[in-house]
């Protein structure tokens, strides 16, 4: 059984600006200094114990990682070699924890060249001229982190589940959401849309995730779908009861709000059931190799 903090949207939602922003640059720092994968692997952050995580990421005859430590909330740069460095995080503005992060990868010898706007953000400002003041609740973002954890131990049962080609429980920081995609092994390249759109959508994909919401959509949830979207996907039955088809860009949606599944008798399963259905409906209507793909344990 897992227990999900609350994490009502309209009161953190200015801190998760904030927070978003810094794991973008944290990301932008991944996204350059990483060898590129497929499917735009190299970009994304990973759970930690203690918040979030670039991984190893290679450099020179060594390699460096960057922690956002959500309790202690500071970030730490670790170097192959043991050397360390580390700020605190809450009263920063962006440029702050910009110029700070550059300045302690400068002093453990790591020099890192990104592009340095928010990507496919409200924010347009460079993040080198955003000195405006900025929201941070350090117990919101504990709380955020809390909630990942648990989420996270859902998704690798899920994976777990799974013989075929998978990504790992990732967090994208453009879109900030932690994610799980399946993949049938079937190629279905996209048309248009943008370079990283046609790696994305380059296979046939059953994807699932978890983001904290954004303006558009006030509140976290779960969600669910899958490319290319088989006909009729939308009235594949979705559990646990209070989960619903949705419609975004045009595609079905499920979604499963987090507060249904927080303070359902068992979150795991809710959750769970809500993953499980998703899948088996859509794989189930875009006609996958469900029995090949299934991992049966012995």
């Amino acid at each position: 059984m897992i227990t999900l903090p609350p994490l009502p949207y309209a009161d953190w939602s200015d801190t998760k600006d904030t927070l978003h922003l810094f794991l973008q640059i944290i990301g932008k720092i991944r996204l350059k200094a990483h060898p590129k994968l497929n499917h735009w692997w190299h970009v994304t952050l990973y759970p930690h114990v203690r918040g979030l995580t670039t991984g190893r990421i290679p450099y020179e005859d060594s390699g460096f990682e960057i922690l956002y430590d959500m309790f202690d909330h500071e970030v730490i740069v670790s170097r192959n070699d043991g050397r360390q460095s580390s700020f605190s995080v809450p009263g920063l503005n962006v440029s702050q924890f910009y110029e700070t992060l550059f300045s302690h990868l400068s002093d453990l010898g790591i020099s890192v060249a990104i592009v340095a706007v928010p990507y496919d953000n409200k924010s347009k400002t460079p993040f080198r001229e955003d000195h405006a003041p900025r929201a941070y609740d350090a117990a919101a973002v504990s709380a955020f982190w809390k909630a990942l954890c648990a989420i996270s131990s859902v998704f690798e049962d899920y994976r777990s589940r799974f013989v075929g080609k998978q990504t790992p429980v990732q967090l994208y920081w453009h879109s900030f959401d932690l994610v799980v995609t399946r993949f049938s092994g079937r190629a279905h390249p996209l048309e248009g849309g943008t370079q990283s759109d046609r790696e994305a959508y380059s296979h046939e994909v059953i994807s699932i995730g978890f983001w904290p919401g954004d303006d558009s959509f006030p509140e976290p949830a779960f969600y669910g779908y899958a490319y290319p979207e088989p006909e009729a996907m939308n009235e594949a039955p979705l559990q646990p009861a209070s989960a619903f088809w949705a419609e975004k860009n045009g595609g079905a949606l499920a979604i499963l709000k987090y507060e249904d599944a927080r303070t359902a008798a068992n979150p795991a399963e809710a959750i769970s059931a809500f993953l499980e259905s998703l899948y088996e409906g859509a794989s189930e209507k875009a006609n996958w190799p469900t029995d090949d793909l299934k991992h049966v344990y012995r």
